[in-house]
């Protein structure tokens, strides 16, 4: 079901070919985001530290690989991009990345708010001899320029984002149960943010000539997400709980039984709910006053799922969607497996194969979801070693080969 693309496939130069990006990213936030920059085409500059990014040694890893140079974690969310290793430690290696930067379009870091100002590379610093650059910046509560968090050098994971920004507080079986979503999208939907805060940056530079810093708290992203707890709060002043997987504004809309497993119905109309009740054989619920608009339907939600349910209780997947499919909002909820059999995922290009340095045997990564007709992103190629391409970076930003030599002796690189 996978698409294959070759090692050293070029494919299609992408939307933002010609897009330089500096990534002083680890770990999720900062990695994914990059990385969707690289799918549409821009050179995207891994720079690590001579250990490297610490996902390299968080697994899975395949049984036959023998080196483990990085696993499943890693190689997910560093594909199309080069890695250079250099230690920033030394003056040595703080110059070579301030060269690189005043080559550069874009420079993008997770740190800690204060660690790029301690080793002389603020974005003030930087903007002078590159004025024209984009600073993007994702930290679980922002960067002290754009508002001064009283939390802004504490340290923060998907976790601690999912926790603050409201989205634990509206997820769980009961609203005394706050439950961490599975996916880390504390992490990945502010990846998202700073992907459309640096591509409004780069209209802006094309306008203007003038670079800009871009800033993203990991916290203010999960809050944007969770939009709906905000305003029912203003409304109603009562703060939204979780309440499993029902909806509090809408009815049916959540998941239900069935023989093997669960399915998600959505009626958000009266039209799709009266569909729904002739497909359950109960039509007599589409003109009941009790629930025949949705505001009943939410009074009375528990006789709604109750209705629903005897209908998918008894019944598999595969017959509730030969069934309920495209006449109402429908879907089973699938398995990592299941998604791996449906012929969705393989026309869509969504599982793609890439080799797996150390083993024998390709691997599968997600693909690129963003589809753009005229220039579209790819898997070019897979995710780099350590410091895969420090010889061909430095080559290309002016340092012959005897320099190069010398910066691997003094181990300002790797």
């Amino acid at each position: 079901m996978s698409r294959t693309f070759p090692q050293d496939s070029t494919g299609a130069a992408g939307a933002l070919a010609g897009l330089r990006v500096i990534d002083l990213t680890q770990m999720l936030a900062g990695p994914f985001c990059t990385q969707i920059l690289a799918d549409h085409g821009a050179d995207v500059i891994k720079v690590e530290s001579m250990g490297g990014d610490g996902t390299r040694v968080t697994g899975p890893f395949l049984a036959e690989d023998a080196t483990r140079d990085y696993g499943g974690y890693f190689q997910s969310i560093n594909r199309n991009k080069r890695s250079i290793a250099i230690d920033l430690k030394s003056e040595a290696g703080r110059d070579i990345l301030r060269q690189l930067i005043d080559g550069a379009d874009i420079v993008i870091e997770n740190f800690r708010a204060g660690v790029m100002e301690r080793l002389g590379l603020a974005y003030e610093t930087l903007r002078q001899t590159n004025p024209r650059l984009i600073y993007g910046t994702v930290r679980g509560f922002g960067d002290p320029r754009s508002g001064a968090s009283p939390y802004a050098h504490w340290p923060a994971y998907d976790v601690v984002s999912q926790a603050m920004g409201g989205m634990m507080g509206i997820t769980g079986p009961n609203a005394e149960t706050p439950t961490k979503v599975g996916p880390g999208v504390g992490d990945t939907v502010p990846a998202l943010m700073l992907c459309v805060g640096v591509l409004a940056a780069v209209r802006h530079v094309q306008r203007t000539g003038r670079g800009q810093f871009v800033d993203v708290a990991m916290t203010d992203a999960v809050l944007a997400m969770c939009e709906r707890i905000v305003y029912q709060y203003s409304y109603t002043g009562q703060a939204p709980k979780a309440e499993g997987n029902r909806h509090p504004l809408l009815c049916p809309f959540g998941l239900f039984r069935s023989l093997d497993g669960h399915v998600s119905i959505a009626c958000a109309t009266d039209a799709f709910w009266e569909t729904l009740a002739g497909l359950i054989g109960r039509p007599d619920m589409a003109k009941d006053p009790a629930f025949a608009t949705n505001a009943a339907r939410v009074r009375n939600q528990q006789q709604v799922i109750d209705a629903v349910e005897a209908y998918t209780a008894v019944r598999t997947k595969d017959e509730i969607g030969a069934a309920l499919g495209g006449r109402v909002p429908f879907g089973p909820v699938y398995t990592a497996a299941e998604i791996f059999q449906d012929e969705h995922y393989a026309r869509r290009e969504m599982l793609v194969e890439v080799e797996q340095p150390g083993a024998n045997r390709l691997v599968s990564i997600v693909g690129v979801p963003v589809k753009l007709s005229e220039s579209p992103g790819a898997v070019r190629r897979r995710a780099p070693l350590l410091g895969e391409h420090t010889d061909e970076i430095l080559q290309a930003a002016g340092y012959d080969e005897d320099a190069v030599a010398r910066l691997r002796a003094a181990q300002a690189v790797r």
